[in-house]
């Protein structure tokens, strides 16, 4: 897993931001109901004490996932890529044609998507067809529900 990920500087921060909280806070709380727990006495049949072990191991392992997520990250410089052109790190105002409604994605990697955000993947059937287009393009993108056909109206980073 020594495969370089690309993330914008908002991604970025937010992991690091997570990163702090889990080390920091999330681990206190933790050490704080395993101590509560012993208290209880026989740690065999004690839920709150495997409840408190389970969150443990459960934060451990994200703090594992987000440090090497972090170790492998390439930040993406939007000084060097183009302003006019859909490239990774950009927002993209579109219109669906066929339906007349207006939306806005951003452009971002596989770790940073997220759909409910409008954070699209640039690996997605949808950020690869617009990948390189330009204000006043038209594409038509095949994806699984049917064909999406969508006009590029602004770019900005």
């Amino acid at each position: 897993m020594s495969d370089r990920i690309h993330l914008t500087r908002i991604g970025y921060e937010k992991l690091k931001g997570e990163y702090e909280e889990l080390t920091t806070k999330k681990r206190r709380e933790i050490a704080r109901a395993l101590e509560h727990a012993r208290a209880f006495g026989d740690l065999k049949e004690n839920a709150e004490y495997d409840a408190a072990k389970n969150a443990q191991a459960l934060n451990e392992k994200r703090i594992y996932e987000i440090s090497e997520r972090l170790s492998r990250a390439d930040l993406i410089d939007d000084s060097d890529l183009a302003k006019d052109v859909i490239l990774i790190g950009a927002t993209a105002k579109l219109r669906d044609i066929e339906n007349d409604e207006e939306f806005e994605y951003m452009f971002v990697s596989t770790e940073e998507a997220d759909y409910a955000s409008n954070k699209i993947s640039v690996t997605s059937p949808i950020g690869q067809a617009l990948m390189g287009r330009k204000v006043g393009e038209e594409v038509k993108i095949k994806v699984p529900a049917g064909i999406l056909h969508y006009k590029v109206l602004k770019i900005s980073r």
